[in-house]
């Protein structure tokens, strides 16, 4: 037989799985709301503006609090413990320079970019990333994701760079490279029958070796 105080904790806990189920749905919707912004820029007869882009990646990036870049480091430290000991550091490393630092950077960034974006790759790489959202809100805190992707987007689109940047270490003493104005990733093909990865979305071509 359940006591008054039972009852109370038992409504109690169901308010407070109420409200976390909320709190995700709430940011599950506002990255969703990211990609529809973006997708309305596509949307329009004129050409998609760098600057357009970059003030959107502003507006979402403004609501990623300290918490969430403790998770996407705890998530990068977790993911690593797969990856080889002599490897690990560099890599945990290439992830928070990447993406995490990235955030940081778009906040900062003043500058006037007036360079168009085409319109062909930049409506594949939303689809891409909607995927990876999709697919990858089951392992990952909404937050966590929104970090990648944002920071996906603005090297990609804004910086014009490959997603990890030139001199990026992997194992067997490969590099993201840069040679006569083209970047070369090493790993590039290893993620092309992974359509929700990233790094699809990433400018950099296979490095021969």
């Amino acid at each position: 037989m359940k006591t008054p105080c039972a009852d109370i904790a038992f409504a109690k806990m169901q308010d407070i799985h109420s409200d976390f189920n909320q709190g995700v749905y709430e940011m599950s919707d506002s990255c969703m709301e990211m990609y529809d912004e973006l997708s309305n820029l596509i949307s329009q007869d004129n050409a998609i503006k760098s600057f357009s882009v970059l003030e959107i990646l502003k507006k979402y990036s403004s609501n990623i609090s300290v918490f969430d870049m403790m998770d996407f480091s705890s998530q990068v430290i977790k993911e690593n413990r797969y990856v080889q000991e002599n490897y690990r550091k560099d890599s945990e490393k290439s992830y928070i320079e990447s993406f995490l630092l990235r955030i940081k950077d778009i906040s900062n960034d003043n500058n006037s970019y007036t360079h168009d974006i085409d319109k062909k790759s930049f409506s594949e790489a939303i689809e891409i990333l909607r995927l990876h959202y999709k697919t990858g809100i089951r392992e990952s805190k909404p937050k966590v994701l929104l970090i990648f992707e944002i920071s996906s987007i603005y090297t990609t689109f804004i910086l014009e760079e490959p997603i990890h940047p030139v001199g990026t270490p992997f194992p067997g003493a490969l590099k993201v490279e840069e040679k006569n104005g083209a970047f070369l990733c090493p790993v590039k093909d290893a993620n092309i029958d992974t359509p929700n990865a990233v790094c699809n979305i990433c400018l950099a071509e296979q490095l021969d070796f």
